[in-house]
């Protein structure tokens, strides 16, 4: 077997034990909360040794933080939101209708994805509260992005006349919210597809005009 193969044979592996240490952690945090899971439970459902997880994430916060990541993006690819197909796409759309549209299919993608690990956090952070200081205050990713989305959209043809970024980006930001997903979907039982034309109508109303 050449080095190359063996490298590739070992960076798969590496990549193998990484997402069953995620998918352990996942289900075992969600099941039992991040308070009441240590990292030797996660060891035993992922079928490796604890030590592993301590070299390949650290501790039990990055390991917290790599899942959040891992969860909101879909994969363990290195590609951040805005530079995912989805996004791009949407952002790309001819008309600002056309975006909303599609805009809403993606981030509903995200939001279905999210939404079980949101009560994981807010348990992690009652729990230990250096967990809050994973995600900087300063600075919002979820609001940079619907910036973005805002910005491109209120240039289109088909966006309500006077409408200014920064509305655009409150609305994106508010209504497409893991909380709302989670009270409607979780709470009150709205399967996916009427979630999504609810909001898909709600931000053509506000958005678009016609």
């Amino acid at each position: 077997m050449t080095d190359v193969k063996r490298t590739n044979k070992r960076a798969q592996k590496a990549q193998e034990t990484r997402r069953r240490i995620l998918a352990a952690a996942l289900e075992l945090f969600v099941r039992d909360g991040y308070g009441a899971t240590n990292l030797q439970d996660v060891a035993d459902k992922a079928g490796v040794a604890v030590q592993t997880i301590y070299f390949v994430f650290g501790n039990k916060r990055a390991l917290l933080k790599e899942l959040v990541d891992v969860t909101i993006a879909g994969d363990d690819e290195p590609v951040a939101t805005m530079d995912r197909p989805w996004y791009t796409a949407a952002l790309a759309a001819d008309t600002a209708q056309d975006m909303v549209r599609a805009y809403v299919t993606g981030t509903t993608s995200v939001l279905e994805r999210v939404a079980p690990i949101g009560k994981v956090l807010e348990g992690a952070v009652a729990s230990d509260p250096e967990v809050a200081a994973l995600w900087p205050d300063d600075v919002n990713p979820r609001y940079v992005v619907q910036r973005e989305a805002a910005e491109a959209l209120v240039g289109k043809p088909g966006a309500r006349a006077r409408l200014s970024a920064e509305e655009a980006a409150d609305l994106l930001y508010g209504l497409l919210s893991p909380e709302l997903y989670m009270l409607f979907v979780q709470e009150r039982g709205w399967p996916r597809e009427r979630w999504e034309r609810w909001a898909g109508e709600t931000l053509h109303a506000q958005l678009c005009s016609g």
